[in-house]
């Protein structure tokens, strides 16, 4: 993988592809893998940037406490480092709140949005305590019981289960923790999203476990210059579950 230093914090990622920028950010604990049934399929319409948020993958763990708002500027700072002044960014779970945060932050470098099994909401106050008390379980256990809780709740498919299992457990439990306490964190999106006027993307299964589709809808309703496309039999992955639908459904924003 390449590697930008940015500010002391080295983040890696991939590049491919030719076209308008493009930012594929990961979801929450996965690494940008994720993406590579898509990659084929897009990156002759784009370019493809595929970051490792900090701590996951091969980016740098975290040295403090982490917001959205700290993963939404490496993303800007990657862009800087590749003298990339604007970019669509998608963000796939998690990382559609980053993404969402990168449009708050930094709207002029703001081509388009995508939303990959996503949503605008806060966490309600229940989910925040479960999350941050997931994020101790994580530091003081490891990562082992969050792969084999969370692999069977990202999808129905068994084999894809067993890969996600895989590489939920090659991440660290510091990044872990640090995701789980900025979810937690994040503020609610919805009021910011009738100011869109750029193209935005929204993907979403209809058999997603983890975010129910009605809160994609709700966002559409909320953005005029957005699409909405709804995949039958797609769970929380839908880039790996169904690459096509989800690829033409992200071309939206060329």
């Amino acid at each position: 993988m390449l590697k930008a230093n940015l500010k002391g914090n080295t983040i890696a990622y991939e590049r491919r592809g030719r076209g308008r920028p493009l930012v594929l950010i990961h979801g929450y604990p996965l690494d940008h893998t994720i993406w590579e049934m898509v990659v084929p399929l897009l990156e002759n319409d784009f370019d493809l940037i595929l970051p490792d948020l900090r701590g996951f993958g091969e980016s740098d763990a975290p040295k403090k406490g982490t917001r959205m708002s700290d993963y939404a500027a490496d993303v800007a700072g990657l862009l800087d480092s590749l003298k990339i002044e604007k970019a669509v960014v998608a963000g796939h779970s998690m990382g559609g709140y980053v993404a969402l945060a990168f449009v708050h932050d930094f709207p002029r470098k703001v081509l388009g949005l995508g939303l990959v099994s996503s949503q605008a909401l806060a966490d309600p106050p229940e989910r925040k305590a479960g999350r941050y008390q997931e994020a101790e379980q994580a530091l003081e256990h490891g990562v082992k019981e969050t792969a084999e809780t969370i692999s069977v709740k990202l999808t129905a498919d068994p084999g894809l289960q067993a890969r996600l299992k895989q590489l939920i457990l090659r991440q660290r439990p510091e990044a872990v923790a640090g995701a789980l306490r900025a979810m937690a964190d994040r503020p609610d999106s919805t009021p910011f999203l009738a100011e869109f006027a750029f193209p935005v993307a929204i993907v979403h299964g209809l058999a997603d476990q983890m975010i129910p589709v009605e809160r994609a809808r709700a966002v559409r309703a909320a953005v005029k210059t957005a699409s909405l496309t709804e995949i039958e039999g797609a769970g929380h992955m839908p880039m790996m579950e169904a690459p096509q639908a989800t690829t033409d459904a992200l071309k939206f924003l060329k």
